[in-house]
């Protein structure tokens, strides 16, 4: 699999034997990672970021930001979230179990570091891969909201890549089986003391993480949002990070970008996800260089 305008990566699949496949549970949970070096390679090892796709996209999809990162001097890990990727299909826990992605990068970075040193690391995401990438820093979903979006007496927003995506869930799983994986797994601190930097783009459940969670970031956090998203809309999904995490800031990409301008294959502001990219380069060289 290539990347328009790139090196083609270098592709492994790992397996997690303490979760298991959501297709066929009697095989382990598979993590793919897709990994650049810089262009052009440095004389010392390079700090690494690694980089969360949306809902029901893919890592081998993210090449407005893996490029500017590659061309400013860093490594590049871009994962396929297990069930949330269009390149092995949908699940619905891949979609409502959000809280299994940041395990998915600790768990990718424990495999990169059994074979070098890692050096730095940072962490970028795009919608729920913006949340992923602040759960590493320490945001956690609340489980009790969750619970009640599962269970319909909270309203969950359209998915578009999975539509009857809760009823997917209640046939697969016993409404009593579901509650016990929220109940202990949501709420989890999944932060990875590795993360030194992270860089949000148009986030995603915004509402559905604490507050209280959010106050203790301490690793700096830059944010971009898109004035028009009505996926991830700024009152409810942006704000959210940027006003309860002490280290955060940010701003709009533009009054009038979408969410799909970062993936769409003809935005209507094809800029935007350049810009972005270039800001996200720059952000991560002022953090970890």
């Amino acid at each position: 699999m290539t990347i328009s305008g790139q090196e083609q990566p270098l592709i492994r699949v790992l397996h997690d034997e303490s979760r298991p496949d959501l297709m066929d549970p009697q095989r382990p949970r598979p993590i793919r990672l897709y990994l650049w070096e810089p262009s052009p390679p440095p004389a010392a090892p390079a700090p690494l970021i690694v980089v969360s796709h949306g809902t029901g996209g893919s890592g081998s999809d993210m090449e407005w930001l893996v490029s500017p990162l590659r061309e400013a001097g860093f490594r590049v890990a871009a994962l396929d979230h297990h069930g949330n990727n269009f390149v092995d299909g949908y699940e619905p826990e891949g979609f409502l179990h959000v809280w299994e992605r940041p395990r998915d990068v600790s768990f990718a970075l424990d495999a990169l570091a059994r074979e070098q040193p890692l050096g730095q690391v940072g962490a970028a995401g795009f919608s729920l891969g913006a949340y992923t990438a602040a759960a590493l820093a320490g945001a956690r979903v609340d489980p009790q909201i969750l619970w009640a979006v599962l269970t319909g007496a909270a309203p969950l927003p359209e998915v578009p890549e999975f539509p009857g995506v809760l009823e997917a869930l209640r046939k697969k799983h016993p409404e009593a089986e579901t509650a016990k994986r929220v109940l202990h797994g949501a709420g989890a601190d999944l932060s990875d003391s590795r993360v030194r930097a992270v860089f949000q783009v148009a986030p995603g459940i915004g509402s559905l993480v604490t507050p209280e969670s959010l106050a203790t970031v301490r690793v700096p956090v830059e944010i971009r949002w898109a004035g028009a998203d009505t996926i991830a809309p700024y009152e409810e999904d942006t704000r959210p990070y940027l006003e309860h995490i002490p280290t955060a800031g940010g701003r709009s990409v533009g009054p009038d970008v979408r969410h799909d301008d970062f993936f769409a294959p003809e935005p209507s502001d094809p800029a935007a996800r350049v810009t972005v990219g270039r800001e996200a380069a720059a952000f991560f060289l002022q953090h970890m260089s």
